[in-house]
């Protein structure tokens, strides 16, 4: 299998619901995520996919719905309340999930990039997320 790595950064503001230190707190991110495409054979100029294309689709989405974003957790239930009265200005995506740097990549290992390249023979099968230039999580298929 041969691979390649597109580079994307968006910002973001969340809170690890139940953490035991200042992640409890609101607080934000300069993220940056690698995304690591695989194919089986390349294509007819020696390719796996184009990186614009990679940029133009999973960047997209991460865009339109992470990108200066509060990212909350759906169980959340004391917080979201609160960012709903601003949400007519502010941006707030509610997630499935406790919006830590490990379940973020996750999220877009199975469930954004799939979707988004669903038209193509392409897998994402690694995902890095970087929540400071110290620390990342890795999410893996």
């Amino acid at each position: 299998m041969i691979t390649c790595c597109r580079k994307i950064q968006f910002c973001s503001g969340h809170r690890v619901l139940g953490h035991e230190s200042k992640c409890a707190n609101l607080h934000g991110h300069n993220y940056i995520i690698w995304i690591h495409a695989a194919a089986k054979e390349l294509d007819s100029l020696g390719r796996i996919i184009d990186f614009s294309v990679l940029k133009e689709r999973i960047g997209k989405w991460i865009d339109d719905n992470w990108d200066h974003t509060m990212i909350i957790y759906e169980k959340d239930y004391n917080l979201i309340p609160v960012l709903q009265l601003f949400e007519t200005t502010k941006k707030v995506w509610i997630a499935p999930f406790n919006p830590t740097a490990e379940n973020m990549a996750d999220h877009i290992l199975r469930v954004v990039a799939p979707l988004v390249l669903a038209d193509t023979n392409i897998v994402v099968e690694h995902i890095e997320l970087f929540e400071t230039e110290n620390c990342k999580a890795d999410a893996r298929l």
